[in-house]
């Protein structure tokens, strides 16, 4: 028998997940809300699509895709009571979530642009709830459409979304200073590039302790001060700073 699931939230988790059950055996989406109605229009799935929060049909599971500072907010904005609600993000608490229904969480740990592919089977999903026939649930939905379904806590989460931020929102930031100094030189991205490859590719077999390289790694102390000697003026060579001396503690230089 097909479970239904109704989306609060029409952006790119949204949008990913709606595809992503749309191509699952067990589940399907039944409508996605959005209060504002340009928002829906850009919501190029077919599926019943409302912004009237009166008009949400009865469903399996309610999914909060929106952004996290307004989920809690939200919640207790849900005209029903004692039905399955959970929310996608990394950092919010499900105590936090309304206490007029079910509580639980969702989370894909992933990156979601609107125009990127992803493929869904291989990306973590945690989940959380208080009650067991929620969590089967929910872990029935999680394994229709990924490989990977964990149970963690709302602690362990917040952990996994912070370890997330440094490795993906900060790992791009660093990429975009490196543009930065290159593009200072009538140089281009991508000539770093196949290097950038090479070590994302190398922690999929080796521990990133062991795949660690570079002045810091080795305490060249010469290239070192070189280089903040080129950061000189910029406000990334406090960046350079903190990391070399993060690098050289780990490392026990």
């Amino acid at each position: 028998m097909m479970k239904s699931v109704v989306l609060f939230g029409a952006g790119n988790v949204a949008t990913h997940l709606c595809k992503a059950i749309h191509n699952s055996k067990n589940f399907e989406v039944i409508q996605v809300y959005s209060k504002t109605k340009q928002t829906l229009d850009n919501f190029d799935l077919n599926v019943d699509k409302t912004n009237d929060l009166n008009t949400i049909k009865k469903a399996s599971i309610y999914i909060i895709a929106i952004p996290d500072d307004v989920i809690i907010d939200f919640s207790n904005k849900i005209p029903f009571k004692n039905r399955l609600v959970v929310h996608t993000s990394g950092s919010v608490r499900m105590a936090k979530l309304s206490e007029n229904n079910r509580k639980g969480v969702f989370y894909p740990l992933q990156t979601f642009t609107s125009n990127a592919k992803v493929n869904f089977s291989e990306i973590p999903i945690c989940i959380e709830t208080y009650h067991h026939k929620d969590l089967m649930l929910l872990q029935e939905l999680g394994k229709s459409i990924s490989n990977n379904v964990q149970i963690v806590t709302s602690t362990q989460r917040e952990h996994i979304h912070l370890s997330a931020v440094i490795v993906n929102n900060f790992v791009n930031h660093l990429y975009l200073i490196g543009q930065d100094l290159l593009l200072n030189q009538s140089l281009t991205f991508d000539i770093l590039k196949p290097l950038i490859f090479e070590t994302a590719t190398k922690i999929k077999n080796i521990s990133p302790h062991n795949t660690q390289t570079g002045p810091a790694k080795r305490n060249d102390s010469k290239t070192i001060e070189k280089q903040l000697h080129l950061l000189k003026d910029t406000p990334y060579q406090e960046i350079y700073k903190n990391i070399t001396n993060s690098i050289l503690e780990k490392y026990k230089h």
